[in-house]
Formats: C-alpha cells, sequence, structure tokens
C-alpha cells in the first residue's frame, strides 16, 4: 500500500527547491493529553494497533529462520499468530484503511481507491500515488484529497469510524500518523509556511478527529516534548520514528488512551523497490516494535496493561522486469477511443476515463458508446490482463483475459462461501478459481473474491469496468508510477490480498480472518475491558 501523503510530500521536494523550508507557525496547543488524562481510567486495559505498512507473513517469517526477528518471534510464539488476514480492494492505502477503521467494505465506506473517477465533478480524484500523477492533476487538490477531503467529504457519513463509536462509549481514542481519522473531537491542522506558499494551501484546517491526533508537523500534540523536523527528507514527521516517540511517550507517561492506532508507513516504499523479499525494513520494524514493549517496562508488563496487535494491511506482489513488458499500457491497448487525460477536462467527445490502482484500474465509461462488453473485449485480448468486470441488472460479470471464459454471480441464493455470504453463480467456476460442491464454495487464489469484487463495483457511482492484472504486472496510463523489478499492489490475488497479524495480550481472536472483522474485535475487547 502507498502512503498518499508521503508521494505528495516527496513531489513537493522536487517543487520547493528554490522555496527552502522557511519557518513553521507555532502550532496551536491542543489539550489531546489534558483530555485522555482526564477521561481515562489507568486501570483498564488498553488496546494499541500497530500498523506496519505492507508487513509480509513470508518476511516475518524467514526473517524468524534466520534469527533477525527476535521481536517478531517473541510475540508470534506468545501471542497469536494469523499470517493470512484478507485485506480489502483494491489493495491500496486509503480503501485498506478506511475498511479496517470502518469494518466496512467499499461499497459502505464509500472510498473506492488510491485512484478514482467523480462523475459528480468530472475529474480525476487522487490522493497522491507519484510525482508526474501528483504534477498533472495539481499539487494542491492532491494534498488537500488527502489531508482534509478524505474524510472531511469522500469517507461516508453513514460509515462510523472506531473513533466515532469509541467515543459513543465514552472512550478515549488517539491516531498517529494515519489518514483516516475522523472522529469528534476538534483539532486545528497547520500547514508550515514554506508549504502554504509551494502547494497554494491554507494555513491551518479545521476538523474532528480522536482525542489524540497526531499527523507529524500538521498536529504535533507533544509540541515542546517531541519536536518534528519540518523538512521533506523527514516527510514532516510522517514516519516510523516520529510514530513510535510519540507512542512510547505516551506509555511511559501513563497517558495512553483506551484505542491508539499506530502507523508505520516507511517499509512500503522499500518495498516498492525492493521488491517483497527484501528483510532490512522488516529488521527496522522489529526494532522498533521492541522499543515500543520496552517502554512499558517489559514485554510482559505491556500485555499485563494492554492488547498490542501488530499487522500489515495488504501483500506484495514480485513484479517482472522491464524486460518481460511488466507494464501494461491501458491508455495504449484502448487508443481507438479518446481517453481522457490525467489531469485533463472531461469534454462532450471524451469516451473513457481510466483510474490505476497499480495492477488493478477502473475504467469509466463516459459517453454512451462504447459498451462495457466492448471495451472489456479489448482489454482481456492482452495476456497481461488477469479479468476485466462489470455490473449489469444485478449480475457481475467476470471474463478471463486470454480465454475470453466467463462468470457471472450475484448476491443472495443457495450457495454459501466460508463467511456464510449467499451467492448464485453461473458460467464457468474457474474463472475466479471457485470450487462448488453442492451449496457450498470456497475460494482458492481469490480470497473472498466475490465479495470484495461486488464492494468495488458498487464503491462509488459511474458506468465502469475493474481490471485486475496478471501477477507480476502492472496497469498503467501516461503518467502512472512503475515499479518493474520491485514490489506492487493492487490486485484482488492472493499475493497482493494476504497479511499477517499478531495478537498481543489476549487470548482472544476476531471471528473471521477478514480485514473487516478486526474494529468489531478491538470494540469487543474494549467492551470486555470497561464491563
Amino acid at each position: 500500500m502507498s502512503l498518499p501523503l508521503k508521494k505528495t510530500l516527496m513531489t513537493l521536494a522536487l517543487l520547493s527547491i528554490p522555496f527552502g523550508c522557511g519557518q513553521q507557525p507555532d502550532a496551536p496547543k491542543e489539550p489531546d493529553l489534558s483530555r485522555i488524562h482526564a477521561m481515562s481510567d489507568d486501570r483498564t486495559k488498553k488496546v494499541i494497533l500497530v500498523v506496519a505498512d505492507s508487513l509480509q507473513s513470508q518476511a516475518i517469517e524467514e526473517g524468524i529462520a534466520q534469527n533477525k526477528l527476535p521481536t517478531f518471534e517473541y510475540l508470534v510464539k506468545r501471542g497469536r499468530y494469523f499470517p493470512d488476514f484478507v485485506s480489502s480492494y483494491p489493495t491500496m492505502s486509503v480503501t485498506i484503511d478506511s475498511t479496517l477503521l470502518t469494518g466496512t467494505d467499499p461499497s459502505r465506506h464509500r472510498v473506492p481507491g488510491l485512484v478514482w473517477y467523480s462523475g459528480q465533478e468530472q475529474r480525476i480524484v487522487t490522493y497522491g500515488t507519484g510525482s508526474f500523477e501528483t504534477v498533472k492533476n495539481g499539487v494542491q487538490p492532491v494534498f488537500l484529497n488527502a489531508l482534509l477531503h478524505l474524510n472531511g467529504k469522500h469517507l461516508s457519513d453513514r460509515t462510523p469510524t472506531i473513533y466515532e463509536d469509541i467515543a459513543k462509549r465514552g472512550l478515549t481514542s488517539g491516531n498517529i500518523n494515519g489518514l483516516i481519522y475522523r472522529g469528534t473531537t476538534p483539532h486545528t491542522l497547520s500547514v508550515p509556511v514554506w508549504l502554504q506558499g509551494t502547494a497554494a494551501v491554507p494555513g491551518e484546517a479545521e476538523v474532528a478527529g480522536p482525542d489524540f491526533l497526531a499527523l507529524g508537523t500538521f498536529s504535533n500534540p507533544l509540541e515542546g516534548i517531541t519536536d518534528v523536523p519540518d523538512g521533506l527528507i523527514s516527510r514532516m514527521g510522517m514516519n516510523n520514528r516520529y510514530s513510535i516517540e510519540v507512542a512510547t511517550f505516551l506509555i511511559k507517561n501513563n497517558s495512553l488512551p483506551d484505542f491508539l492506532f499506530v502507523y508505520l508507513p516507511d517499509l512500503d516504499s522499500r518495498l516498492h523497490n525492493k521488491g517483497p523479499s527484501d528483510l532490512k525494513g522488516v529488521q527496522d520494524v522489529d526494532r522498533q516494535i521492541q522499543t515500543l514493549l520496552r517502554a512499558f517496562g517489559s514485554p510482559e508488563e505491556a500485555a499485563r496493561r494492554a492488547v498490542i496487535v501488530v499487522m500489515g494491511d495488504s501483500g506484495v506482489s514480485q513484479i517482472h522486469p522491464r524486460s518481460r513488458n511488466s507494464t501494461v499500457p491501458l491508455h495504449e491497448l484502448l487508443g481507438q477511443y479518446r481517453v481522457l487525460q490525467f489531469g485533463g477536462s472531461v469534454t462532450e467527445e471524451t469516451d473513457l476515463a481510466l483510474a490505476v490502482n497499480e495492477s488493478m484500474a477502473y475504467v469509466y465509461k463516459l459517453r454512451s458508446e462504447p459498451s462495457l462488453r466492448d471495451v472489456a473485449n479489448l482489454l482481456i485480448a492482452d495476456e497481461r490482463i488477469d479479468f476485466a468486470s462489470w455490473e449489469d441488472n444485478g449480475w457481475i460479470h467476470v471474463v478471463q483475459g486470454g480465454t475470453g471464459e466467463t462468470l457471472q454471480y450475484k448476491k443472495g441464493g443457495a450457495v454459501l462461501d466460508p463467511y456464510k455470504q449467499a451467492w448464485t453463480v453461473k458460467g464457468n467456476p474457474d474463472v475466479f478459481d471457485l470450487r462448488v460442491d453442492g451449496n457450498s464454495l470456497t475460494y482458492g487464489d481469490y480470497p473472498d473474491g466475490l465479495q470484495r469484487l461486488y464492494a468495488a463495483l458498487h464503491s462509488h457511482e459511474g458506468e465502469f469496468l475493474v481490471v485486475n492484472a496478471e501477477p507480476g504486472y502492472e496497469l498503467a496510463n501516461e503518467s502512472s508510477p512503475t515499479h518493474p523489478g520491485g514490489g506492487a499492489h493492487g490486485s484482488i490475488y492472493k499475493t497482493d490480498s494476504l497479511f499477517p497479524v499478531i495478537v498481543y495480550g489476549t487470548d482472544e481472536k476476531p471471528d473471521y480472518r477478514r480485514i473487516t472483522d478486526l474494529k468489531p474485535f478491538i470494540l469487543r475487547l474494549l467492551d470486555s475491558f470497561t464491563s
């Protein structure tokens, strides 16, 4: 998964060289710590959720076997280890985070991907993917989308976040560097002066978040205690070091809220560059989690005072080298149509729009012609396309790349999957690697595939295809970032979809191994601690 604000800040680093870093305005003093002390009961056990971006089960297991990950080895042996939790789809940051913190899939939380097309606004919405796309779309809208609009406009207000649900219980919560932060407590985000000029963004913004909100230099409740470098090299505090420093301060000073979300973004960039087999970034995370445990005095004391959940968020696939044509240029495959240029404006002659999320893409029909099936037929002629899918009259159609084999399914019916979800399935089940035995259905290479694809196709308004790349390949438009020879995700395939979860400090476990089941699990723990 990609941290969108990090990508935007990297672009600003290129754009702002002549400006220097300037001075940051005095950040507003927020009473976060006082609020937590006033509301929290130190005798009550807490929950800490640590999300290490793109953490892989394979890396944990290989690192333990090589005696390189002592902290993970300790947690795996003394806690509950689940190597195969199923992520959201597309397997991209803001969709995954929205799913994790609302407990709902994109059909309900309405954040379709890192990039998507808004029919209402007739423009591509992006939260920050790469330098070229950010420049083409405009730095200001990308920055505002990631920092403000994601929580204030795009995330559905019909799906409460975990912070909102915790507030209803009269409990406290905190967020460190997580971009999904919507809650009930007012906060002021502050933007450094140099960034205001570079990106033409306001100096301050009022938002609603959890009781404790730390977003690098944009919101530092520990100002004067934990300083945040405002430079771009340190990503303005949106990094692992700041996340761990803030978390350990809260632990050591008995200031933990009842629930604390700690986001560690650094590993993702390394795996994009080096590929999923790289262990160096995981070793860094191992040391950082060890620092967090030691802040309690000992790992045993940590288990007495808190339940600590350490998790990844999606898988990472190894992308073929450039020599194997690992990038699939959708805009070229669709060259016979007038495709909206990234950052361009829709006209009466625009046929299609593309929203590429690494190994997954949305292809939007903007005119009455062509039909979605016509567009799908063009795409699946390329064997690097895994499948193309669309909905028609309640049925979801899936067409396999290369073969043209088809599967149709819809909600409801006599067939139950392992999650007790009911379906009606027609056509060739091999298209989605399904095993149907009487009234029972099991998944192969596409875990929880029927529901996850359904959710993507119902995540926002419009007529569109969902397109998935074959493992080892990435989709692209004219300005998409690609990772030949490195790592990527986005697809629904199992290598992009499965991630590890370690639960330490309790024998309880989630009902199912899906990202949607983690929020109710955490709320159930908090209810048991306070009952």
